[in-house]
C-alpha cells in the first residue's frame, strides 16, 4: 500500500480527510476522529536514515497507535520501526513501500482508530 492508497481507503473507510498542520513539512497528513479530534494516524514522508537505515532516500511512512505489547513483535518484522517523532511505547511507523502488507496496515489502522476512540472507553 502506497501513501495515496492508504489516505483513500482512510477516506472511504473512515470518512476523514487529512489535514495538513506543519508549514514546514506540507506533505506530512494528519488523520483525526472528527469527535474527539485525537489523531489515529499520521503519514510522513521521512529520510531512511531517521528510521536507523544506512540507505540513503526518503521513504512514505504512517504512524499508528498500537498496544505496547504488540510493539515489539512488530518490530521484529520487515517494514516496522519505533514510531517516527511519537511516543515510542504507543506508536509504531510503518513503511509504505510495499514491505508491509495491505492487511496488516488495514489491521493496525483498525485497532489505532478503536485505540484513540474515546467514546468507546466511556460506554
Amino acid at each position: 500500500m502506497n501513501r495515496q492508497e492508504l489516505q483513500d481507503y482512510i477516506k472511504a473507510v473512515y470518512d476523514t480527510e487529512p489535514e495538513y498542520p506543519w508549514r514546514a513539512y506540507p506533505e506530512y497528513a494528519v488523520f483525526r476522529h472528527s469527535s474527539n479530534r485525537k489523531w489515529f494516524a499520521v503519514i510522513m514522508n521521512i529520510s531512511k536514515k531517521k528510521l536507523g537505515s544506512e540507505e540513503d532516500g526518503i521513504i512514505d511512512i504512517v504512524n499508528l497507535k498500537c498496544d505496547c505489547d504488540q510493539i515489539g513483535s512488530l518490530l521484529g518484522l520487515r517494514g516496522f520501526y519505533p514510531a517516527y517523532h511519537m511516543n515510542k511505547l504507543n506508536w509504531i511507523s510503518a513503511s509504505l513501500d510495499g514491505s508491509v502488507s495491505d492487511e496488516h496496515i488495514k489491521l493496525l489502522l483498525e485497532q489505532s482508530f478503536e485505540a484513540t476512540d474515546v467514546s468507546k472507553r466511556n460506554k
